[in-house]
């Protein structure tokens, strides 16, 4: 599943209107096959919907606040399967779904991509291994369901506020490593920990077809844009 924001940033720098690239599950995967990019939680939570449901799949969109803030700033899903909900979440990207109790808390034990889950009033609160740290970050669930129209508001209003607006993010997750790159640093996290390396732009616009698999031709158009410095 891939996570990054360059055809947002792209979209921003260019100050384009219209819809937010990816917005449409069609459009997400159509770059996709074209340009290996992905989108943040609005657009990459509504395409794997739209995957989910093709493949059988009683999947479900919901609502969450990233870091516990109290407002609907992230996108995930909730997969019901053999009597049991699971969350499938594009952007926390743990590798496995996550099993949903709601009652009691409980956790998954990965050091490179830890989750703990901490049932509350106010709504289960998911606990997640960052990718640019060893901390972790909460993350409260909130509307259930919502629809594709909600989700197509929320990526519009991200227009407007979102950390993933004014520089580069994107990740990648590798066989017991995941590497991210945001602004011009590139982090690698194992078990043994996270190591971080500043790039230059030539390095950072090479890193990004090389390692992530993004098309020459996208990172090239973010580089002239100033999107890599």
């Amino acid at each position: 599943v891939p996570f990054d924001n360059v055809r947002k940033r792209i979209a921003l720098l260019e100050q384009r209107s219209g819809m937010l690239p990816g917005g449409r599950p069609e459009d997400f995967f159509a770059a996709f096959l074209e340009h290996g990019a992905g989108g943040t939680c609005w657009p990459s939570s509504n395409a794997l919907h739209a995957l989910l449901g093709a493949c059988g799949f009683e999947a479900r969109r919901i609502s969450a606040s990233m870091a516990d803030r109290g407002e609907p700033n992230h996108a995930s899903l909730v997969v019901r399967l053999a009597g049991q909900e699971w969350l499938v979440d594009s952007s926390i990207l743990n590798e496995a779904p996550i099993p949903l109790s709601r009652r009691r808390p409980s956790a998954l034990a990965d050091a490179v991509h830890p989750i703990r889950l901490e049932p509350a009033d106010a709504g289960l609160l998911i606990h997640w291994g960052r990718s640019v740290s060893t901390d972790t970050m909460p993350c409260r669930l909130m509307s259930d369901p919502v629809d594709e129209a909600f989700y197509l508001e929320r990526y519009e209003i991200s227009r407007g506020v979102s950390v993933f607006n004014s520089a580069l993010y994107a990740r990648r997750n590798f066989p017991g490593r995941l590497v991210s790159y945001a602004g011009t640093t590139r982090f690698e996290k194992t078990a043994a920990g996270v190591t971080s390396r500043a790039l230059d732009p030539d390095e950072l616009g090479a890193a990004l077809v090389a390692e992530l698999g993004l098309s020459r031709s996208l990172v090239a158009r973010l580089a002239a844009l100033g999107g890599l410095g």
